[in-house]
């Protein structure tokens, strides 16, 4: 069975950074190309970073370009993402997705 378990969420001040890992299980991601989504209070859910399973390029919505760092460590099966100048807009649920499977969500909250 494939789990996805983040972590690493909390609630930071505008300007502060979160560390969020998503540690997989059930399935190497070693082959897979790993995302982050986010899904804010009543919006749709919608895409963040995506890092490549072949030469760990990595793709970015442009709201965060230059402040979220994706990464990913194959020999622990997990999956990172690095935010920086964190604002209030960037608070949601943010969710690990490897295909078809998704982690259960990590809050990370942004006061002003």
């Amino acid at each position: 069975q494939v789990q996805l378990v983040e972590s690493g969420g909390g609630l930071v001040q505008a300007g502060g950074s979160l560390s969020l890992s998503c540690a997989a299980s059930g399935r190497t991601i070693r082959n897979s190309d790993m995302a982050w989504y986010r899904q804010a209070p009543g919006k749709e859910r919608v895409f963040v970073a995506t890092i490549s399973w072949t030469d760990q390029s990595t793709y970015y919505a442009g709201s965060v370009k230059g402040r979220f760092t994706i990464s990913r460590d194959n020999a622990k099966n997990t999956v990172y993402l690095q935010m920086n100048s964190l604002k209030p807009e960037d608070t949601a649920i943010y969710y690990c997705n490897m295909g078809r499977y998704w982690g259960q969500g990590t809050q990370v909250t942004v006061s002003s």
